[in-house]
């Protein structure tokens, strides 16, 4: 399987009468960059602009403020189908309901990949009237934190087979070298490749590929990173293959972490936009959650924290996998505790875990919405499991019928939750008012006990089969004997203490994209294990799982260009 952004093009789609989510950004009032940091008391000197509409904020700034006090929310999702859920939406619609009814509210989102932009998503700023502005820039290069990172990436991959050709001092096996390249689009074509072919003076032969920028390490480095020295500490600590002897060696020992950190002083720090209603927002970093950890950066949401009194942020996907790693990794790394968590469903996605067809979604279907809503039951189960407060969200579509969403309601408050009906992408704000008074009276609660799914000192293995089994449901982990011999060695080698990084398709709580719902009696295939020391996690590739993906038979570029007044037209 091919991974996929981390949204679907359905996300944007509710009414086609509607203008198109480009039409509504692109009317947008938006206010000057200094005055939504002033929203936050961001100085203005503070601020430094990308244009009248986006800005970097100043690290030194950052640096002087205290100890985070705000309030965190996260928003997660049931998983996702084609049909569409609407996470980055939902997120949107409550920050700007948060700020209708008051509250100092920031909002912390990823970047856009060019990648999925000009293969399936064509987009990944909201959608209708719950959108991040500018759209259109955020989709394309925005302030260039990817080229930053792809670029780092790049060198060290250059400064590799450079040691190598002139005399390798450091005795790296080329046949060990782990450290492949990257870039910040779809091709299949580079998954594995040949370099150094033409002669002596092209450098050593040797087989190596290519992986999507939002896979990196240096993605993920960016995003947990405090600020430039923890970024060089870790950069350093990247391990870029063995010797003949299979010791590691690292990026500091090839002398490359200071160029690199050089790169990425700019993208280190945090991107401020607003909403269509100019909430502030955080956009920063940009890991898949199929494939990587799925967060924006601790830099940004550290920030938001320090400035606003409630934070939204999302994770990537389902929460078997995005809210997963933002417990176990990021909140567990930066040292963060979650106040409430949000988890998005919609009746067409539930209907497609019911075992409808896409092409029949239209047709009301109030029991295979009931059907459906076992995924819904394991993915609230799981967040209860780290104790945090849950309240589910139905993010409305105009096709939905009153029996559809009776259902769904009914299921939810079965299970002793709350449930609110929320239309905020026809709304904006006031479309998630209910949804945010309820996620504030929460999050000033103390009924919060947040604990993550495993302690450190538990073995790797263990950890990736807690996972599986509590998370996904799963019997079990299938791995071979090599694959638990080098966990084992990780773990003497002193890594033994790092969480997991699960990586397998986000269309199934197992690794078989074809089982909808909430499958049973399934063991998760462990294919593949990666370390991953900058980062600070270790990478599990169970099935079919792939580091850069391909561009589907009509990819969105095909329908991506400028209009006669030299407009985008295509994304959404």
């Amino acid at each position: 399987m091919t991974s996929t952004p981390d949204t679907s093009p359905a996300e944007s789609i509710n009414a086609s009468s509607q203008p198109s989510d480009i039409e509504i950004a692109r009317a947008a009032r938006k206010r000057p960059i200094t005055e939504i940091a002033a929203k936050l008391s961001i100085p203005e000197d503070a601020v430094l602009p990308y244009g009248r509409d986006k800005a970097k904020i100043d690290r030194d700034f950052l640096a002087g403020l205290g100890a985070p006090k705000g309030k965190l929310v996260l928003v997660t999702a049931v998983t996702p189908t084609p049909a569409g859920e609407g996470k980055t939406t939902t997120t949107v619609g409550l920050g700007d309901g948060l700020a209708q009814l008051g509250h100092r509210v920031a909002i912390c989102l990823r970047e856009a990949s060019l990648g999925p932009c000009f293969g399936m998503k064509g987009g990944a700023a909201g959608g209708g009237h719950a959108q991040v502005v500018p759209m259109e820039e955020m989709n394309l290069h925005f302030t260039g934190d990817f080229h930053a990172i792809t670029s780092a990436h790049n060198l060290l991959s250059a400064m590799i087979d450079n040691h190598i050709h002139w005399g390798n001092a450091l005795d790296i096996d080329v046949r060990r070298v782990t450290w492949r390249r990257v870039m910040d689009m779809n091709d299949r074509a580079l998954r594995d490749v040949a370099t150094g072919l033409g002669g002596p003076g092209n450098g050593f032969p040797r087989q190596t590929g290519f992986d999507i920028t939002v896979a990196s390490e240096i993605m993920a480095i960016l995003c947990l990173a405090t600020d430039l020295e923890d970024l060089q500490e870790r950069l350093g600590r990247i391990i870029i293959g063995y010797t003949r002897d299979k010791t590691p060696v690292t990026a500091r020992e090839l002398k490359a972490d200071g160029a690199m950190v050089v790169l990425l002083r700019e993208a280190m720090q945090p991107n401020l936009v607003q909403t269509l209603e100019n909430t502030p927002a955080f956009v920063h970093g940009g890991p898949f959650a199929n494939i990587a950890h799925g967060c924006n950066s601790v830099a940004a949401t550290r920030a938001a924290l320090q400035l606003a009194d409630i934070v939204v942020t999302e994770a990537g996907f389902g929460a078997d996998l995005g809210a997963e790693k933002f417990f176990d990794i990021k909140c567990r790394k930066a040292g963060l505790s979650p106040d409430v968590a949000v988890l998005v469903a919609t009746v067409r996605s539930l209907k497609m875990s019911g075992g409808v067809a896409r092409t029949d979604l239209g047709t009301e279907d109030a029991e295979a919405v009931t059907r459906g809503c076992a995924n819904l039951t394991r993915h609230l189960g799981n967040l209860r499991g780290f104790g945090l407060p849950v309240v589910v969200a139905i993010n409305r579509f105009d096709g939905d019928t009153e029996a559809e969403l009776a259902a769904l309601r009914d299921h939810v408050e079965a299970l002793g939750a709350e449930v609110h009906l929320c239309t905020h992408w026809a709304d904006g704000g006031a479309g998630a008012q209910a949804l945010a008074a309820r996620v504030a009276e929460l999050a000033a609660s103390d009924e919060v006990n947040f604990t993550p799914l495993y302690p450190d000192d538990m073995g790797l293995f263990e950890k990736i089969e807690t996972v599986a089994r509590r998370i996904y449901g799963a019997e079990g982990v299938d791995a071979d004997a090599k694959i638990r011999n080098q966990l084992a060695e990780w773990e003497a080698a002193g890594f033994g203490d790092l969480p997991v990084c699960m990586a397998k398709t986000q269309y199934s709580f197992s690794a078989d994209p074809s089982l909808r719902g909430a499958p049973e009696g399934f063991r998760v295939p462990l294919r593949e294990v990666r370390l991953s020391a900058g980062a600070g996690f270790v990478v599990a590739i169970c099935g079919e799982i792939m580091t850069m993906p391909g561009l589907p038979r009509h990819p969105a570029a095909e329908s991506i260009g400028l209009n006669a007044e030299g407009e985008v037209v295509g994304l959404f």
